[in-house]
């Protein structure tokens, strides 16, 4: 057993300590989640992390993928891979987040497959790649917005949200007209948050987007101009 098998034994063990059977139901049911939690509300779990950290450095990128994917694809309670997300973007392991994790976050948007994994993925682990290689990472988030996956189409559009200034407009015009005519709720919606977040920052350009595409949703557009009056 190497540090990556020991990191996700003493997770798993930890979150067991800290499980509360009486919350886990009622977790479950707000997530709409298959996979059972254990009842472990975030506040334990971020002391639970930093322990984790502490005692079980990963000397290297091999043994921290590993960790993440051994935690992420054997677990049996959501709050698993809550920690599995955590330990990827963690600041201890910052200088190692670049293009080269990409294939590491695409299984985990794509088999995650919902709201709460998919989104922290997108903005905060995919986004400052993006940012920092918009090179690598542009064509890709272009590639992302056609797939048949529509937790990768999310991903794409949601990739810049936060970027405020640094947001490549022509991306995000992409994401969005790709996926402008998909009924789907969470594009739809993601599409609007993706908006109302750069208008933020450039309220006029969105309030022109909005105008000039009339096939974007009620649910996109209202959430889109949800600041603007």
């Amino acid at each position: 057993m190497d540090i990556a098998d020991e990191f996700a034994t003493a997770a798993r063990s930890g979150l067991a300590d800290l499980a509360d059977p009486a919350k886990a139901p009622e977790m479950q049911a707000y997530m709409k989640s298959e996979m059972p939690f254990r009842g472990v509300p975030k506040p334990g779990r971020t002391v639970l992390n930093r322990r984790l950290i502490a005692e079980y450095p990963l000397p290297n990128r091999e043994l921290f993928t590993k960790a993440v994917l051994t935690l992420w694809r054997e677990a049996e309670f959501r709050e698993e891979r809550y920690v599995a997300l955590d330990l990827a973007g963690h600041r201890a392991y910052a200088g190692w987040q670049d293009s080269s994790l990409l294939p590491l976050y695409e299984e985990l948007v794509v088999t995650g497959a919902w709201w709460d994994f998919v989104d922290e993925i997108a903005i905060r682990r995919i986004g400052p790649i993006l940012r920092a290689e918009p090179a690598v990472l542009t064509p890709k988030m272009r590639e992302w917005a056609r797939d048949a996956d529509r937790w990768r189409r999310r991903t794409s559009v949601l990739c810049q949200v936060g970027a405020k200034a640094a947001t490549d407009t022509e991306l995000l015009t992409h994401t969005i007209e790709a996926n402008v005519e998909d009924p789907d709720f969470f594009l739809r919606k993601g599409i609007g948050w993706a908006l109302r977040e750069y208008a933020k920052t450039n309220p006029g350009w969105v309030r022109l987007f909005v105008e000039h595409h009339p096939g974007l949703s009620g649910l996109s557009r209202r959430e889109a101009l949800k600041h603007l009056g």
